[in-house]
C-alpha cells in the first residue's frame, strides 16, 4: 500500500512541475503514472546504491550531486519514456528540484514515511 501511496504523490508531484516547468511536457496525462512510477522504483532501489556510491562526491559538494543526479535522472526519463519531454538539462534539475519539494509537502501532509 505505501509503494502505492509513493507513486500517486510522485506521479501528483511530475504532474504540477510540467504544469510550472518550461520545457517540461507530458502528453497524453496519463504519461505521469509511467514516470511517477519509474521514479518511485529508482527512490526505492537504485537510490541507496547510487547513494552510497557518490557519497565522497556529495561530501565534498556537501550534497549538491544529489541535485546533479536527480536532475540526470529526470532527463533521462525525457528522453526514455514516450509522451514525456524534457527540454534541456535545467528545465530536468528545476524540475526534479520542484518533484522533491513538492513530494515532501506532500509527505508531510498526509503523515507518509517511506
Amino acid at each position: 500500500m505505501k509503494i502505492i501511496i509513493h507513486w500517486i504523490i510522485i506521479s501528483i508531484s511530475v504532474l504540477v512541475a510540467t504544469r510550472f516547468i518550461s520545457g517540461i511536457n507530458v502528453y497524453p496525462t496519463w504519461v505521469v503514472l509511467i514516470v511517477g512510477a519509474c521514479l518511485t522504483l529508482f527512490n526505492m532501489f537504485i537510490k541507496p546504491i547510487v547513494s552510497i556510491l557518490t557519497l565522497p562526491i556529495n561530501i565534498v559538494t556537501l550534497g549538491l550531486f544529489s541535485l546533479v543526479l536527480n536532475g540526470l535522472l529526470f532527463w533521462y526519463l525525457g528522453s526514455v519514456i514516450k509522451g514525456f519531454s524534457v527540454a534541456t538539462f535545467s528545465s530536468a534539475f528545476f524540475g526534479a528540484i520542484l518533484v522533491s519539494i513538492i513530494n515532501w509537502i506532500l509527505r508531510r501532509i498526509f503523515h507518509f514515511d517511506l
